[in-house]
């Protein structure tokens, strides 16, 4: 799993350097032709990480509710992000990397509730869910690369 995680953690500290480079004003832009703005890419990547890896191992979630409410599946911007929550979600961005790091060579991830995502990925264990994990942090980098060339 260490590749998995080394790959987690460079995509995420690409990430980060959106938060640190570009305005509040930027982050929450919605360019013509996309549902959403780089800040809601950005949270939802932590929100879907939370729920495939804790949730789907049937522990409790390491963000707020309110948080999963607001950026889970099928949900679009909510609202202008302020900059203390932009600050928030910086800070999650890493130091969940090494909550889940720590939890996994702890061993704390004991079983995993089987699952089919509706694009057909099966998802059976703890390792699927961070491998699969990385494949959608993945997908949502190239909607931010091609949302940041238009705020």
């Amino acid at each position: 799993m260490e590749a998995e995680f080394n790959i987690w953690e460079t995509n995420r500290k690409h990430l980060k350097t959106f938060l640190d480079t570009y305005s509040t004003e930027q982050l929450n832009k919605i360019p013509v032709g996309f549902n959403n703005n780089l800040i809601w890419n950005i949270a939802h990547i932590i929100v879907v990480q939370q729920s495939l890896v804790y949730l789907g191992s049937g522990l409790k979630a390491n963000i707020p509710d309110s948080m999963i409410d607001r950026y889970k599946p099928g949900t679009f911007v909510n609202g202008y992000v302020e900059k203390d929550e932009i600050e928030n979600i910086k800070e999650l961005l890493i130091s969940l990397i090494d909550q889940t790091k720590s939890d996994y060579h702890n061993k704390v991830f004991k079983s995993y509730q089987k699952r089919e995502l509706k694009s057909g990925f099966k998802i059976h264990s703890i390792e699927d869910a961070i491998t699969f994990n990385n494949y959608h942090e993945g997908m949502h980098f190239g909607y931010i690369m091609s949302i940041k060339k238009l705020v």
